[in-house]
Order: C-alpha cells, then sequence, then structure tokens
C-alpha cells in the first residue's frame, strides 16, 4: 500500500511541475549535416516515386542521389577543415553522436564510395533494351512473382525500380551513423536503418530472380540473429554499468564512475554481465564485417544480389561496421583490452585462413570476391588488434583503399556477359584478354591491389595494418596474415593467367560497353588503387591525423 502511496505521490509532482521546467534536448545540426542532407534526400526521393511521372523517375532520383551524396561529403569536408576531427571534436546529439577524426574520416569513404556505387545502379546499357526500353540491373517490378504474366507486363510497359535510390540513401545515412553512435542504443537504430534497406535492395536481380530472393532471405535471417545478439549484449551492457552510453560504460569499466544509482549498485560491476555483454555486441558487428566463424552469408548474398548491390555492400558495410567495432573497443572497452585481444586474435587468424585457403576452390568471380572479401576482413583486424594510434590509422586507410578497389572489381563483373546475363563461371573469362585487353587489364590490376602487389593501395594497406600490429607485439600474426595473403595471390594471379594465356572459347561471353557512368566508377577504382600506391603518404597522414577518438 505504501508503494502504491509514494508512486501517486511522485506522479502527482510530475503532473505538477511547471512545464517550462522541462529541458529542450540540443541538437547540433551543422555537425549532422552530412546525415541529415542523405536523409532529407530519402525522403524527397519517397515523394518523387509517388508524384512525379514514371519516366522521369530516374533521371529525378539519379540527379538527387548523386546530388545529395556530392553536397553531403562537402559537409564532412567543411566539418574537418573547421576543427571538428581533430581540436573542436566533441559529443553532439546530447550524447548519442560523436563528431570526431574517426568519424568524419569513415563517413567521407562512405559517401564517395556510395557515389561511384550509385553510377554502377543507374547502367542502363549493358542489357539489350527490352521492347524498346533500356533497362538496368534491376527488377523491372520487384513485387511480381518471377515469371508471371504481371512480371512480363512490367518488363514490356519498361517499367524501371527507381526505388532502389532513396533505399540506398536510407542504407547510407544508417551507415553514416553506424561508426559516429556514442550510445549502444544509437548503434542499435543505425544498424537496422541500413540493414533492412539491403536486405530489400538484395531481392532485386533482374536476371536470376530466385537466387536473388534466396539471397535477401538468407541475409534477412543471418542478419536477423546478428542483431538479437548485438540487442541482447546491449541490455546486459545496460545492467553493467546502468547506461547505455559509450563514456559511461568506459567508466563503470575503469572502476571512475562518479554517482551510481542506488537502484543499481547490486549489478553494476557484475564482470558476468560485462564480458557476455561485450561478447554478444562484438558477434554484431563481426556479423557484418564478415568475420568467420559469423561470414556464411558471404558468398550467398554476394553471389545471389545484383552485382552494383554487391559491390556498393561490400566496401561501404565494412567500412560502417569496422567504425563501429573500433570505437566500440577503443571507447567503450579499453579496459578490457587483456580480455578480448585474445580472441580477436582467434577470429583474424582464423578469418585470413579461412578466406584464402576457400577461396582457392571457387569457381565463380562473385564468390571468389566473397571469399576473398572474408580474407581482408582478417587483415583488417590485425589493425584493430594493434589497440594503438597507428593501427587506427592503418585501418582506416585500409577501408579507403579496400572500398574503390572492391566497387571498381564488381563493376567489371557487370561487363562480362553473355546470353544469360553476366557470365561469372571462371571458365567464361579464360581468353578475356585477348578479346577485349582494356578490361582485362583493369580487373588484373585490382586483383594484384587484393594481392598487396607493391605499387598498389593494397599494399600499402598490408604493410600498415602489418606494421601496427608488429609494433604492439602481434608478430605471429603478422606472418600468419602473409602466409594468408601468399595463398589469396595464388587464386588472384589464376585469373590474371586465365585471362591473358588461355584461349578464348568460340561461345565465350563478349564485353558489353557501359555508359560513362560505369566508366567513371571503373576509372575512379583504377586511379585510387595506384594513386594510394605510388603516392600513399598524404593519404596515410590525413588518416594519421583522423586517429583520435573523442571520449
Amino acid at each position: 500500500m505504501s508503494t502504491l502511496t509514494s508512486a501517486h505521490s511522485l506522479w502527482t509532482l510530475a503532473a505538477e511541475a511547471p512545464a517550462d521546467r522541462i529541458p529542450a534536448p540540443t541538437i547540433e545540426y551543422a555537425q549532422l549535416a552530412p546525415t541529415l542532407i542523405v536523409v532529407g534526400a530519402a525522403v524527397l526521393g519517397i515523394l518523387v516515386e509517388a508524384f512525379v511521372p514514371r519516366k522521369a523517375r530516374y533521371y529525378v532520383q539519379v540527379f538527387l542521389t548523386v546530388a545529395a551524396l556530392a553536397s553531403a561529403f562537402a559537409a564532412v569536408v567543411g566539418l574537418a577543415a573547421g576543427g571538428y576531427g581533430s581540436t573542436k571534436a566533441h559529443i553532439a546529439a546530447m550524447g548519442a553522436i560523436a563528431v570526431d577524426g574517426p568519424a568524419l574520416f569513415l563517413q567521407g569513404t562512405i559517401l564517395l564510395a556510395s557515389i561511384v556505387a550509385v553510377f554502377t545502379f543507374a547502367e542502363r546499357r549493358l542489357d539489350p533494351a527490352a521492347h524498346g526500353n533500356r533497362v538496368d540491373s534491376f527488377a523491372a517490378q520487384a513485387a511480381s512473382v518471377p515469371g508471371s504474366d504481371s512480371e512480363k507486363a512490367a518488363v514490356k510497359a519498361g517499367f524501371t525500380t527507381t526505388e532502389v535510390f532513396p533505399l540506398a540513401l536510407f542504407a547510407i545515412a544508417g551507415m553514416l551513423i553506424f561508426p559516429a553512435a556514442n550510445d549502444l542504443l544509437t548503434l542499435f537504430i543505425a544498424l537496422e536503418v541500413f540493414s533492412l534497406p539491403l536486405y530489400l535492395l538484395c531481392a532485386l536481380a533482374r536476371r536470376q530472380r530466385l537466387m536473388s530472393q534466396e539471397a535477401a532471405v538468407k541475409y534477412f535471417l543471418l542478419g536477423a540473429f546478428s542483431s538479437a545478439f548485438l540487442l541482447f549484449g546491449i541490455a546486459l551492457l545496460y545492467g553493467y554499468a546502468g547506461s547505455v552510453s559509450y563514456a559511461v560504460i568506459a567508466d563503470v569499466v575503469d572502476g571512475t564512475v562518479a554517482n551510481i544509482d542506488p537502484a543499481l549498485a547490486s549489478t553494476m560491476g557484475n564482470d558476468a554481465l560485462l564480458l557476455i555483454g561485450g561478447a554478444l555486441i562484438m558477434m554484431g558487428l563481426l556479423f557484418k564485417v564478415g568475420a568467420v566463424p559469423f561470414h556464411m552469408w558471404t558468398p550467398d548474398v554476394y553471389q545471389g544480389a545484383p552485382t552494383p548491390i554487391t559491390g556498393f555492400m561490400a566496401a561501404a558495410t565494412k567500412v560502417a561496421a569496422f567504425g563501429a567495432l573500433l570505437r566500440l573497443l577503443y571507447v567503450v572497452l579499453p579496459g578490457l583490452r587483456w580480455d578480448w585481444r585474445p580472441v580477436m586474435w582467434a577470429v583474424a587468424i582464423v578469418t585470413m585462413l579461412a578466406g584464402a585457403v576457400i577461396a582457392v576452390t571457387q569457381t565463380d568471380v562473385k564468390r571468389l570476391l566473397a571469399y576473398s572479401s572474408i580474407a581482408h576482413a582478417g587483415f583488417i583486424l590485425a589493425g584493430v588488434i594493434a589497440t594503438s594510434a597507428e593501427g587506427v590509422q592503418s585501418v582506416l586507410f585500409y577501408l579507403g583503399a579496400y572500398s574503390f578497389v572492391t566497387i571498381g572489381a564488381f563493376a567489371v563483373v557487370t561487363l562480362v556477359r553473355d546470353a544469360g546475363g553476366e557470365a561469372t563461371h571462371l571458365s567464361k573469362w579464360a581468353g578475356l584478354g585477348r578479346r577485349s585487353p582494356l578490361t582485362a587489364a583493369v580487373f588484373a590490376v585490382f586483383l594484384l591491389a587484393f594481392a598487396g602487389i607493391p605499387l598498389t593501395s593494397g599494399f600499402t594497406g598490408k604493410f600498415a595494418v602489418f606494421r601496427a600490429a608488429a609494433e604492439s607485439g602481434a608478430g605471429v600474426l603478422v606472418v600468419i596474415g602473409v602466409l594468408s595473403s601468399a595463398i589469396a595471390a595464388f587464386f588472384y594471379i589464376r585469373v590474371i593467367v586465365l585471362m591473358f594465356f588461355s584461349e578464348p572459347k568460340a561461345d565465350g561471353p563478349t564485353v558489353a560497353v557501359p555508359s560513362p557512368l560505369t566508366m567513371t566508377t571503373i576509372a575512379v577504382g583504377v586511379a585510387v588503387t595506384l594513386a594510394l600506391g605510388l603516392a600513399p603518404q598524404y593519404f596515410l597522414e590525413v588518416a594519421g591525423q583522423a586517429s583520435t577518438f573523442v571520449r
């Protein structure tokens, strides 16, 4: 009875409190401009779908998407130039978002990679025209059953799924928040905001629609499991620290928290909650980066999704997820370094070796690149394990270099086609260097970068992460990484040999002539790959200046 009375009196006092005592939230809109621009454009994109005539939607959506991403990148550059990546770095949006060097660097990388990826979304010259209408990589009408009369009618009418552009913008908005999130709830919301559009985008392939839908279902189901692990880990960490704020959790881990809520005192400081909660959150993040043993979705999704979506997802998602993982380990759990480093050692070693060894057995180009991305996740984890400013610098540089190589490689895959669409089986790439020397040479550049051959961005990135790992005492990890790189180099060079030193088949695929959109994507990929390989110092310095997290 006394409990009810006290609760009633608290409610009465709260009701009697004057309204002017409720503090208004303070939001630094200018510092959140990159994300707000992208979200605003995504909402506009939905209105375009509703009100703009169907024939004009494609052009409006492409212009809106590219303009929004370019504007958001300009906003990131403006914030960095204004000192928000260094001297003015702080926590914005009432503790929810960090505006600091790593956040701005990763957001800039995501936006630049997204711009060149969107060019491949907009490509409409690779497939032959259907009923006099140019077509892209996406289903004419996503809601139609594959092979049904409604799908045939949609193709005949020249429909296009222009919804991919606002969906991509929503995904990018979530990716921008993910590495900058400064509390666990913001982290989870950002994860869902970028994951749900990706599940849909994976199901929209124009050709092989059943495989595409299967890939989307696998991604959705496994992604739901990973989200559940992440959410359960958030709940346990909240029970441990009494807060979802990164700074408060870090203070409780270090034992320097000032004010302890009496109601939470009995559970605060319970190491079981901390260790299990931290492990579950790391599992959710390792799923997104495609690390072993949370990698099972990667090959099927990369193979089944439309190739432009695969390139976008392989680059941007990895950047966002590694950014969030870095912030979690370096800001929230630095006091647990001796606990999580051995686990991450094991994950990195297994990821590097499994990705490299299994890739040797692959016969499909997209699956080969999927296992390649798993191996690269292991290499990047070597930089994460360094737990130093050099480690952060090396990871930032590697993510920037890897993004453009990946998008460029998948853009080349879209060009090699036969009567059934993209010819992704490796046997069909035999003799490609004689049929189309330029296409094969460009793909060879990307493969050499993946292999870490000197004078490419891949070599500089691997050298940076391995050096950071070695300086932190992880010499054994570096040796295993070099061995994995040697195994990986075998299957990259095997593809190059297949293209240039095999006889082309009479019924082999042709190389489609793309529009300037895809040409730009590939050209930017090659330029960045060579620039970061031949003259990396400036970009390493930029990554070094952006390597300090605000706490």
